[in-house]
């Protein structure tokens, strides 16, 4: 590398890094490297809100399995059949895929028992499902999978990723408030002082 191509080399240095806010500029002023420290502890805490998100999905989702474990052992799984069809049933709304039957089932006792849930429509009578039942026999929601736990918990970590940054581009817009009126102050200032100056030098 010749010493031309080593200086350029230098000098593209110097311009990103001053373009970045590093380095002397006489240009800049106070206001202006205030701004600066204020963006870039604005990027860095915004890097390490990821990981802090990505802890708030995966605690959650860790709770939400524990949870679902506990009432596992506290609810009985069961087969029923269903005592209607739905195959002439249309969704109600775009994507509502599933609707509530009368389904006939055994509970732990041995009983015949009849209840309701919902199944995907289009399932014939005397289909099989399987539903869960608590200690007095009654049907109800089936715990979380471990699959609506992780989904439901990385959304929340993007979520407040999402929210984290935009309370924080809220706090930036309002530092810059202050530190924009300071440079119209001293725009103005350095004007007054330039302006004579300048327009004698005009006629």
């Amino acid at each position: 590398m010749g010493a031309g191509e080593k200086r350029s080399g230098e000098l593209w240095a110097h311009m990103q890094l001053r373009r970045l806010g590093f380095g002397k500029n006489p240009l800049r002023r106070r206001s202006d490297r205030i701004e600066t420290v204020v963006l870039w502890c604005a990027v860095i805490a915004a890097l390490l809100l990821v990981p802090v998100g990505a802890a708030v999905g995966t605690s959650y989702r860790n709770a939400s399995n524990a949870s679902a474990d506990a009432r596992r052992t506290e609810l009985h799984q069961v087969a029923g059949r269903t005592l209607e069809g739905t195959e002439g049933l249309v969704p109600t709304a775009p994507g509502d895929v599933l609707t509530s039957v009368r389904i006939g089932y055994l509970d732990p006792s041995g009983a015949e028992r009849e209840g309701t849930t919902n199944v995907v429509i289009g399932t014939k009578a005397g289909a099989e499902v399987t539903v869960w039942l608590d200690r007095d026999g009654e049907i109800v929601k089936a715990p979380a999978s471990q699959g609506d736990a992780a989904a439901i918990g990385t959304w929340m970590g993007m979520l407040a990723v999402a929210g984290s940054w935009l309370a924080l581009w809220g706090a930036v817009r309002l530092v810059r408030v202050p530190l924009d009126r300071r440079r119209a102050r001293d725009w103005s200032t350095e004007w007054l002082d330039v302006a004579p100056r300048w327009l004698r030098g005009q006629n």
